[in-house]
């Protein structure tokens, strides 16, 4: 059988400015991670009091840092997306938006992050240039190393631990509290991060762009995603119980870890057909599913 590549996955339909610019960062793609970053709030939630106006500013400091990664990401690889089939009718390359549009927006973004994150406490704001520094330096990744998956992991993974430092204003006690999510959620993502570099093998490799599949090839990669993913549940289950979490969180382990079992079962290195739904329908479930168990946990 053949492999078939994916199409570059949801999008927006309509052709208004603001819809060209939801697109430009994939913005249906926050929702893989902004439940992670609510979930350190409610883990936080068990040891010190959250108000809407705290939950509206993580929100706010997420979406706008995800905006700097995604948005630089897209201005670093316009030319190597104007040539790949799969990436070419993305907003810059198509010319719905401009080279300055493009940057201006990550502009704004960048000092939205920065205001929200210093509304919130002063470890936070201490904290902000840090990790704005290091999801803007994702883009050039796949120029050095062949794990640009794992920064790209540890990226979302501030999420979570932000969404704690915003509601605790310090680090975990026990320390490995927060240790355990930022494994948790670096791995889930590196994993699912393969599975979307699996179409353009042959692509990163004519254009000297570097990634697991390039390095492994893809049967050797999925192997790779499947190891990773066999951490991430357990580090959620440790992270779970070191927050104080009970038994409605843990259920929503099993089925998180069910999701994951049948999102590696959609993936084989001879087809690929399917990996749409295996990369955004039920890691957008996934992510959702161990928040609002978590929610319901904190709540009942």
């Amino acid at each position: 059988m053949t492999a078939t590549a994916p199409s570059d996955g949801q999008v927006i339909a309509g052709r208004s400015l603001a819809v060209r610019y939801l697109n430009f960062v994939k913005f249906p793609h926050t929702l893989f991670a902004l439940p992670f970053a609510l979930l350190g709030v409610t883990a936080a939630s068990l040891r010190a009091p959250v108000g809407w106006r705290l939950v509206a500013l993580v929100v706010v400091a997420f979406t706008a840092a995800r905006w700097v990664a995604l948005g630089l990401n897209m201005i670093a690889d316009v030319r190597f997306d104007a040539a790949n089939p799969r990436t070419r009718l993305r907003p810059l390359p198509q010319g719905q938006l401009t080279l300055p549009q493009a940057w201006a927006s990550v502009a704004v973004a960048g000092v939205a992050f920065l205001a929200a994150a210093a509304a919130i406490n002063p470890l936070t704001r201490l904290l902000a240039p840090l990790a704005l520094g290091w999801v803007a330096a994702y883009p050039l990744t796949k120029r050095f190393t062949h794990w640009p998956h794992l920064w790209l992991g540890v990226s979302l993974a501030i999420a979570p631990v932000g969404g704690w430092l915003a509601v605790t204003g310090a680090w975990s006690e026990p320390w490995w509290v927060l240790a355990a999510i930022t494994v948790a959620v670096a791995t889930w993502v590196a994993g699912f991060d393969i599975f979307y570099a699996l179409p353009d093998e042959q692509f990163d490799r004519s254009q000297g762009l570097r990634s697991a599949v390039v390095r492994l090839g893809v049967r050797k990669a999925i192997l790779a995603a499947k190891l990773l993913h066999g951490v991430t549940i357990p580090a959620l289950a440790l992270f779970g119980w070191g927050a104080g979490f009970g038994a409605v969180y843990f259920a929503g382990l099993v089925v998180a870890a069910g999701l994951l079992v049948y999102e590696h079962r959609l993936v084989r290195a001879d087809d690929l057909s399917r990996l749409g739904a295996a990369f955004f329908n039920m890691n957008a479930i996934l992510s959702g599913t161990v928040f609002l168990f978590a929610l319901a946990d904190r709540l009942l």
